[in-house]
């Protein structure tokens, strides 16, 4: 079912042609009663699965109990999830709020506010330095800072403040940093990109210099963290410890939005009483479903599994170079196609894996991500990469 020329939605997006009725697991269940295997996993927010049976538990009970108070009064959730979220990161305090998005103006808020107090820049005057084919949300501030003509045309005037340099490229962000820089905003890697993932030792000489200039790594992890690399975040990977981190999509377990960032104390102590905040920020509900992410995670089996079955993957994709994709990405359970421009574009290959019972999603034209939830088993992996295979052969490969 297509949205009619009558329909009442906003044309801001173009769906697949899939009406979702119910899900479990890696499986979605259309209105006609089709099922699909779900290899997107809402860009990550699926990590654990549709319908987890723990998510939902600790969502049932905190329904009969509180939902909303705002932060004008406290909850006895509030503190304990600040607690077990900094603990499983390694940070001192967080920030709770609702999407990604606004965890990431959250951070930018932040970096300024930390540069003015703390470094010493002069007012309104402070830079943050971010990186070509970035994606940190929609909102007016972030668009400004993005190089996509789609998610910045006709949105401006934009907020200053941003320098742009090349994803990877270490030299250029040594050269861009100055007296002015707040903070180096990125993802450790680029999901909506196409999954980037820069070379192994460009994180870590991130690292250094945000060390040796005064500079905040802040590092977005609203895709890349919560065990989709097959470690609880991505910067763990190459053995980085950035200075705040902004999470969100997974932690809100598929049931609510929720995201927060996680950072150092010297850091987060810049925001006082009537600075920042959040109507639904750290409600109940979030609290008690993050909760029950963080609890799954503490186990490291999430990202065990992510990390195993990411070499299945890996393993499986690499031959298909030359035979339908002309280059393969993975990183953990996530992967980035570049689909042979002669087959024709990622749409069309995610229109074909519908067809045989699979949901992926395509971007930038000649790129399909997936990302399924962390949960899904071996066979059923199996299962849709053999629908790929068999998508990109039916297109000619």
């Amino acid at each position: 079912m297509l949205l009619s020329p009558q329909s009442r939605l906003a044309q801001n997006y173009h769906p697949l042609p899939v009406v979702a009725s119910t899900a479990e697991g890696a499986w979605v269940t259309d209105v006609e009663g089709r099922r699909f295997l779900d290899m997107l996993g809402a860009y990550s927010a699926m990590n654990f699965g549709h319908a987890n049976a723990s998510v939902l538990a600790a969502a049932r009970q905190q329904l009969e109990r509180l939902t909303l108070v705002s932060r004008a009064f406290d909850h006895d959730l509030l503190e304990e999830f600040a607690t077990a979220l900094t603990d499983l990161v390694g940070k001192d305090m967080m920030v709770p709020m609702n999407t990604g998005a606004e965890a990431v103006e959250t951070a930018i808020k932040v970096a300024r506010k930390w540069a003015y107090e703390v470094k010493g820049v002069p007012a309104d005057t402070a830079e943050i330095i971010v990186m070509s084919g970035n994606f940190h949300g929609r909102t007016t501030t972030i668009v400004g800072f993005s190089d996509d003509p789609d998610a910045r045309g006709g949105f401006g005037p934009f907020a200053p403040g941003f320098v742009t340099v090349p994803f990877g490229d270490a030299a250029a962000l040594e050269a861009a940093i100055t007296p002015r820089t707040a903070a180096v905003l990125l993802e450790p890697v680029q999901g909506e990109a196409g999954v980037l993932i820069p070379p192994p030792d460009y994180l870590p000489r991130v690292r250094e210099l945000c060390t040796a200039h005064d500079v905040l790594m802040v590092a977005d992890e609203v895709q890349s963290g919560l065990g989709r690399t097959g470690t609880t975040l991505a910067c763990e990977v190459v053995g980085v410890e950035a200075d705040l981190y902004v999470l969100g999509k997974a932690l809100g377990g598929g049931v609510v939005p929720a995201s927060a960032v996680v950072g150092d104390a010297a850091v987060l102590r810049v925001l006082r009483a009537g600075q920042h905040g959040s109507t639904f920020g750290g409600n109940p509900l979030a609290c008690a479903v993050g909760l029950a992410v963080v609890e799954m995670l503490r186990t490291g089996e999430p990202q065990d599994r992510a990390a195993s079955l990411g070499r299945v993957l890996a393993e499986r994709l690499e031959p298909l170079v030359g035979r339908g994709l002309t280059q393969v990405r993975t990183q953990g359970l996530w992967a980035g196609l570049d689909v042979d421009p002669r087959l024709g574009t990622g749409r069309d290959v995610c229109e074909a894996l519908v067809a045989r019972g699979v949901l992926a999603k395509d971007t930038h034209g000649s790129t399909l991500r997936l990302s399924p939830p962390l949960t899904i088993d071996e066979a059923d992996l199996h299962f849709g990469l053999d629908a790929l295979e068999g998508a990109l052969a039916g297109l000619g490969a």
